[in-house]
């Protein structure tokens, strides 16, 4: 799943006056050799091969461990024998962090045995675990603004009320207590953190995820709590009884390891036009088996691909698939390649990575030279239900570095509206992919590429804040 950072976090808090508004575009005539891609796609079964391929083959994608580098020897077999171009892997090096043992439970006033998962780049608590007085916070709110004296010493615990949006805003909201709660809990002296999962279910099943420690901060045992029992701790503190919990968490830092990003392409017929660049990640989190994150963005975006390259026209623009590696764990592959092919012009960059539920929504970011493009997108785009947004592309982790340099955006954005009951759970398998939603993503993707490689518009820079 795409990570919205603190920085990203401000900007959805406090959008710019700069950013951009558009009117809804004038409709456009739906070219018959577009319309026909869209319509078979709607049959497709890549996508879903590759879903079940990778998850069933491989399965779980932790960054930087030998499970992620059989995925790349997976993957690079699976695109050659699909028949793209220059497939390769790109290796890079990145610190890897792997899982331990996970124990809690409630040790006062009553005993219950607790369901959750460490935080990626979460510290330990030592092999004999650690007891202490739990400081209970409704909110990062509350957290954020509790003195030191309040902390110091306890173990943290953060709550929060996740609902479910179409558009997925509400992970930016919640994500605060997950992103940076556990990073200042050790700035004010905390022991340990628990906070309730950032997640939309009612399942004991814990969310995992990413957290950061910035330099000079030791990292302290962190963890997410399934919201049931989060909601348990939560109803104990209002009873006015001290709270006490003991945690065990051994996980740990092994040293660099490789990963990488595994590209293939469809070449165009003028170089000079512009690399159309797609894709998702393949790394995936250690509890499931990554099937909506992201076994199903890599596979929307190369099912797409595939269909413009045996569609029997050669595209202008070259399309290149990457199925990016180190999304999950800090976005190791997107910078890796921008620092690679920052040099080479891009005409766009889209990335799939917020499951396999329907494309309701597309909006673009294209210089004034190319507007006619969304115009003919939202014509063509309009029969699979989806309408056009108002707001600026180019979202997600992957692209993020890229989009940076100036390359225009376009994104297709599906429902968020069951996305975050299963993100980095165990429940993240194969079966929480409905295969009817899975062909309207690629039949979305397969429009927005015939479309754009073709454009005979010129597709230049933009300007970025």
């Amino acid at each position: 799943m795409k990570h919205l950072y603190p920085l990203t976090i401000a900007l959805l808090l406090a959008v710019p006056a700069s950013a951009q508004r558009t009117a809804p575009p004038t409709p456009a005539t739906v070219d018959p050799h577009v319309a026909g891609l869209r319509d078979a796609a709607l049959k497709d079964d890549v996508a879903y091969d590759i879903v079940e391929g990778l998850t069933t083959e491989v399965g779980a994608r932790l960054a930087g461990t030998e499970a992620e580098a059989r995925a790349r020897d997976w993957s690079v077999a699976r695109l050659k024998a699909l028949g793209f171009s220059n497939v390769r892997n790109e290796p890079y090096r990145m610190p890897v962090w792997v899982r331990g043992a996970e124990e809690a439970e409630i040790v006062a006033p009553v005993a219950h045995r607790l369901a959750l998962a460490a935080l990626g780049n979460s510290g330990s608590t030592g092999p004999r675990g650690l007891t202490g007085e739990l400081a209970v916070f409704a909110t990062y709110g509350d957290f954020a603004n509790a003195p030191a004296a309040a902390i110091r010493g306890k173990i943290v615990y953060i709550g929060n009320a996740m609902q479910p949006t179409q558009d997925g805003s509400s992970y930016g909201a919640s994500g605060p207590a997950r992103f940076t709660g556990p990073a200042m809990a050790a700035q004010k002296g905390a022991a340990a953190i628990v906070i309730r999962s950032i997640g939309t279910d009612a399942h004991r099943l814990p969310h995992t995820g990413v957290t950061d420690f910035p330099a000079g901060v030791k990292p302290i045992p962190a963890a997410a709590l399934s919201t049931p029992d989060g909601a348990l701790i939560e109803r104990l503190a209002k009873r006015g009884q001290p709270i006490r919990l003991r945690l065990l968490l051994t996980p740990r830092m092994i040293g660099e390891r490789e990963s990488g990003n595994v590209i293939a392409e469809v070449p165009g017929t003028d170089p000079a036009a512009g690399i159309v660049l797609i894709g998702g990640h393949l790394d995936s989190w250690d509890l499931g088996t990554g099937a909506i994150d992201d076994a199903s963005g890599v596979a929307i975006t190369a099912a797409a691909a595939k269909r413009i390259m045996d569609s029997g026209r050669r595209p202008r623009r070259t399309i290149r698939v990457v199925w990016f590696g180190a999304e999950e764990v800090g976005g190791f592959g997107g910078k890796e390649y921008a620092k690679r092919h920052g040099t080479e012009r891009h005409a766009t960059a889209s990335e799939s990575d917020f499951g396999a539920d329907r494309v309701w929504r597309f909006e673009t970011q294209l210089p004034d030279s190319a507007k006619a493009v969304t115009a003919r997108l939202a014509s063509a785009l309009a029969p699979l239900g989806i309408v056009p947004g108002s707001g600026g592309a180019g979202d997600g982790t992957d692209i993020a570095p890229t989009i940076a340099t100036g390359v225009a955006g376009i994104d297709l954005n599906q429902s968020g509206l069951r996305y975050f009951d299963t993100h980095h759970t165990p429940d993240d398998v194969l079966e929480r992919v409905d295969p009817e939603q899975l062909r309207q993503n690629v039949a979305a993707w397969t429009t927005m590429l015939a479309i754009v490689a073709d454009a005979p518009e010129d597709i230049g820079a933009v300007p970025r804040p």
